[in-house]
């Protein structure tokens, strides 16, 4: 029987990957149904969706931890429901911001920004308000599933969150196919499933929150008591989308369009990795909120130690093995030598410097936890004024790879100095173990097997064999991190012998 942190674990693998695996699925028949000039729009729908979720103003984060917190206190019930119903006003004049704003830079954006060869501006105009529609109707949703997770609901949330998805993915098709092929019905579709979305998350909080013997009101107060931590969220979020996106809007200026195309391409493989390690995050916040509000300061630290190495023993496998056969793997994916030739290289380093980014999750999420932003937001402020420059100077002269290492070097940045200043004031002491056992034995075992799999690797296999060799490569990578780390070589042990495994973090490393 599963602990409800590992069952959560789970539940977020699931709610993350399925999603993912839908959304590869359904691209080719969109494009297929849409043509690819209309398909841009939707490139559009995403982006704006990303830029607009900057106003939540770090409010899901604290609906997450605060409701986290006051779970581990007695008659919570009315205090949950008050923060809920003041957060939810909020949430709910801001998706009308979003609706009305959008339909205000629609004429704007439709004849002035975007340019269509075959689409008319009329079409482009209805599509945009769509857009707006449907973001709007979905905001909410990120409050709710804050909560959820700050309740640690995590498996019902995900649960509607997979089956969304999939009747979002198939009804489009269906919309396409049998109702008509255009931009407007995919994004019809998309805004009535926005709406199925944010009624389903928001009913299963309600239902979920402590009872209160009054009604939930709002009350301003509240907002004045957790703006400090909420800003400091809205500044982190705001800095980590520039972070993002940065490189890929340099480049487009500095490269050409084919070589911006492959550096796409290697970006959009190597953030596979935060489908490993975010459900990790998601599972350990609030974990780590409600025993800090109790000052369980041992138990905060065997969690944080068995999150990390869980992250280690799942990311620096699947990161070695793609950086070693970066050519390999993409050739067997698009099928395309040139492809493979021309985006191996830059695949390889983007992968390094994604997982080095994801062994910094878990420390970011203890510090949230216990309300400390400072640090991350000024991580993340000098990171904006000194890797513009550096990606600049770096893609100018060696080219996308440039811009590769300059991702390394920022994320080598957070694990060896953000790290450090963070042990300094939580968990004091337990540095060298996140260095030497968490993170450093899973990294260095699975360096070893990843480098004799890429040595032993018979030049010229076959498609069927190349597979064959690589998937073996994975397994054995991944078995000699999991051997080396503590706590998930204790794990597997009791799932073995047919024990019940000690799944609450009480191991010490």
């Amino acid at each position: 029987m599963m602990s409800p942190f590992t069952r959560n674990i789970i539940a977020n693998i699931l709610g993350k990957g399925w999603p993912t695996f839908v959304g590869i699925a359904c691209i080719p028949l969109y494009i297929r149904f849409l043509g690819i000039e209309a398909y841009g729009l939707v490139g559009v729908f995403t982006a704006l969706q990303t830029v607009l979720s900057l106003l939540d103003l770090g409010l899901s984060t604290t609906a997450n931890r605060e409701l986290a917190r006051l779970s581990g206190q007695d008659a919570s019930g009315q205090a949950s429901r008050d923060l809920m119903r003041t957060l939810e006003r909020v949430y709910w004049s801001l998706a009308i911001l979003i609706a009305v704003g959008v339909a205000g830079l629609a004429p704007w954006l439709s004849g002035t920004w975007l340019r269509s060869v075959h689409l008319p501006g009329p079409a482009m105009y209805e599509a945009l308000l769509l857009m707006g529609l449907a973001i709007a109707l979905q905001f909410p949703s990120a409050l709710y599933a804050g909560g959820l997770l700050g309740l640690q609901r995590q498996v019902p949330y995900n649960g509607i969150v997979i089956v969304v998805v999939t009747l979002r993915g198939i009804g489009a098709i269906l919309m396409l196919w049998r109702v008509s092929p255009t931009i407007q019905a995919f994004l019809a579709w998309q805004a009535v499933m926005s709406l199925v979305l944010t009624v389903a998350t928001g009913w299963l909080l309600w239902r979920h929150l402590p009872i209160s013997p009054a009604a939930p009101r709002f009350r301003s107060a509240l907002l004045r008591s957790i703006w400090r931590f909420a800003a400091g969220m809205s500044g982190i979020s705001a800095l980590g989308v520039i972070l993002t996106q940065l490189d890929k809007l340099t480049l487009s200026r500095l490269v050409t369009l084919e070589q911006f195309g492959y550096y796409s391409l290697a970006t959009v493989v190597a953030s596979g990795l935060y489908l490993v390690a975010s459900p990790v995050y998601t599972a350990a916040f609030p974990r780590f909120s409600q025993l800090a509000s109790r000052g369980e300061m041992e138990a905060v630290r065997a969690v944080y130690h068995k999150s990390c190495q869980l992250v280690a023993v799942t990311v620096w496998p699947m990161a070695l093995i793609i950086a070693c056969f970066a050519r390999e793997l993409l050739l067997l994916w698009t099928g395309s030598a040139v492809t493979a030739e021309a985006t191996h290289r830059v695949l390889s380093l983007l992968i390094v410097g994604t997982a080095l980014n994801t062994m910094a999750i878990t420390p970011l999420a203890l510090q949230l936890a216990h309300g400390w932003t400072r640090l991350a937001f000024v991580q993340n402020a000098l990171a904006v004024a000194l890797l513009a420059p550096c990606i600049v100077w770096m893609a100018s002269r060696y080219g996308p790879a440039g811009a590769a290492v300059a991702w390394i070097i920022l994320n080598a940045g957070y694990v060896l100095v953000g790290l450090t200043l963070m042990h300094q004031r939580l968990l004091r002491g337990e540095l060298r173990t996140w260095y030497l056992v968490d993170t450093g034995r899973p990294l260095a075992a699975s360096l070893a097997v990843a480098l004799l799999c890429r040595w032993a690797y018979p030049s010229h296999a076959a498609p069927v064999a190349a597979f064959g060799w690589l998937a073996t490569a994975s397994a054995l990578t991944l078995a000699a991190a999991a051997a080396v780390a503590p706590y998930p070589r204790q794990w597997v042990r009791q799932l073995l012998a047919g024990k019940k495994p000690l799944l609450r973090g009480e191991v010490a490393p």
